[in-house]
């Protein structure tokens, strides 16, 4: 087809409880693989546009360390010959937000920052994509932070975001380990989002309450007995049917 890149916009997010998310769309096959980054402890953070995953370690090994991210962002885009076809936010565990847009992102693009979450994009239809995305992150507390994170990018779309085309979409969500608490792609799908958000419905099923039963710094052999597992499995579905108000 001849394109390079196309569309693409994120939301990265801190919740109340700590965990640190990333849900990204875009025009683009396997978005996932090399746009958002997250590690427990420390923080998220999405590179896009002509995207350098290479930002990704040195950002997070500095931003466990506590260093600013606004001073992350800086060192890293001033180094980088390419900063001007990058776009790339951050937020660390303390909730602070630093983005960089360069100055030759396609049009649309941008980026905004609310409490606990920042959204950016490039090559849009318009700022509304943004604008959408972060309001409906910002009224939508009630949510588990990852069906918040998909409705998110759901509204954005709604207000555009597919004007240039669709193509992949991802969920990255880290808890309290060194594993991701869910990591789920779509690569190559004519609607991604609503594939993302099947997918995640899939996996609060079993999987989500099954990883929570694995070993974890707070219990190192994890739950081993059946019985409990299953217990928690449908402990965890009922309190999820509560928190999104019998929707799937």
């Amino acid at each position: 087809m001849g394109r390079i890149a196309g569309m693409t916009w994120s939301i990265i997010a801190r919740d109340a409880d700590g965990s640190l998310g990333v849900a990204v769309a875009s025009r683009f096959f396997a978005v996932g693989a090399l746009c958002p980054h997250v590690r427990s402890g420390a923080g998220a953070l999405s590179t896009q546009a002509l995207c350098n995953p290479l930002y990704a370690r040195p950002a997070l090994d500095a931003m466990a360390c506590d260093e600013d991210p606004a001073s992350i962002v800086a060192r890293l885009t001033t180094a980088d010959e390419g900063r001007d076809h990058r776009q790339l936010h951050t937020i660390d565990a303390r909730g602070r937000i630093a983005a960089h847009t360069g100055a030759l992102c396609i049009e649309w693009c941008g980026h905004c920052a609310g409490e606990g979450f920042s959204v950016a994009g490039n090559m849009l239809a318009g700022p509304d994509v943004i604008a959408a995305t972060a309001m409906s992150y910002a009224a939508a507390a009630s949510l588990p932070f990852a069906d918040r994170l998909i409705a998110a990018l759901a509204a954005g779309e709604a207000a555009g975001g597919d004007k240039r085309g669709k193509q992949a979409a991802a969920l990255l969500v880290a808890t309290t380990e060194s594993y991701p608490a869910l990591d789920l792609r779509v690569d190559d799908h004519p609607d991604p989002i609503v594939e993302l958000k099947r997918l995640h419905d899939k996996s609060a099923e079993r999987f989500q309450p099954f990883v929570s039963c694995l070993p974890s710094r707070r219990r190192l052999a994890g739950i081993v007995d059946r019985a409990i597992i299953e217990a928690e499995i449908d402990r965890f579905q009922r309190t999820r049917q509560r928190q999104i108000g019998g929707e799937q």
